[in-house]
């Protein structure tokens, strides 16, 4: 196996001149890396190139609310920081709460969650739903791109071999009513069958934004605009009318691989409850 180096920076501005120059794969928690690397214990792992070591860079760190109202996370903050914060929007909080074992959830950080690009990840899920951003930083300046447009498939991004994710920024929102499921092989420590999320607002019974994210539903995190718009803007009282409409309209975004009809029956079933308890008049708040 060929020799592979390890980069240790002690700064931002040194691990992007590393970055610039070598390329290396960029670690912090190793949650994946480490796993998809692995060849056994006490082996060295098998990394496909040279790593640089940046979960210790201060920089990367914290949880900061704007004076816009939203919430920045550094990449190197861990899930159970991110669980922990309550700057942080609950659908990203139950996600974060949920990752694998509480050992993970420590050194697992949202920058290799979503640069990972799986399509099981759980923090992708809802930050899609949340319209947020994955801020992209070089030797050359940064670049800002919503986490759906960033996550283009399956292990596919929209990151340059000179570029580290540095933060996330997630917007203000104001929901009246949220939603979130986990399916797995056990109640703890799972890895997701099967993840959603869903978000209203509705105001003088009017539903005026509606939103919904699926993860491990196919290549990348499932969200359909198209299908939104179906029930942005009618009233609660027309939902009845239209629900089949929309469930019909996301049955489009679900991969037609891997348990197609287990997936698209139990995604349907989940958006029926929240959309019926919107239509029963469930008051503000989390829909259990």
């Amino acid at each position: 196996m060929a020799e592979v180096k390890c980069f240790i920076p002690q700064t931002l501005e040194e691990a992007l001149e590393i970055r610039k120059a070598y390329h290396p794969i960029p670690l912090a928690g190793g949650s994946d890396l480490m796993v998809a690397g692995s060849r056994g214990a006490g082996i060295t792992p098998a990394f496909k190139g040279d790593v640089m070591l940046i979960g210790n860079l201060s920089e990367l760190k914290g949880i900061r609310e704007n004076a816009d109202g939203s919430v920045e996370i550094g990449a190197a903050t861990t899930s159970a920081e991110i669980a922990a914060s309550p700057l942080v929007h609950p659908l990203l909080r139950d996600a974060a709460s949920r990752m694998g074992a509480i050992a993970l959830r420590n050194s697992a950080t949202i920058g290799g969650n979503i640069g990972n690009a799986s399509p099981k990840g759980d923090m992708p899920q809802p930050l899609i739903l949340l319209d947020a951003e994955v801020v992209l930083t070089s030797k050359d300046g940064e670049r800002r791109m919503l986490v759906d447009d960033y996550i283009i498939a399956t292990k596919k991004t929209a990151i340059r071999d000179d570029e580290l994710i540095t933060k996330v920024i997630i917007p203000k929102h104001d929901f009246t009513h949220i939603f979130f499921r986990k399916i797995g092989m056990r109640r703890a420590n799972a890895i997701s069958k099967l993840t959603l999320s869903a978000a209203a607002i509705v105001k003088d019974g009017v539903v005026v934004d509606f939103r919904a994210s699926s993860g491990a539903a196919g290549p990348k995190v499932a969200r359909s605009r198209k299908a939104e718009e179906l029930l942005i803007g009618k009233k609660v009282t027309e939902l009845a009318q239209v629900k089949d409409s929309f469930l019909d309209a996301w049955n489009e975004v679900i991969s037609p691989h891997a348990m197609p009809e287990y997936r698209r029956n139990t995604t349907r079933r989940m958006l029926s409850y929240f959309i019926d308890a919107l239509i029963a008049g469930h008051p503000a708040g989390r829909v259990e």
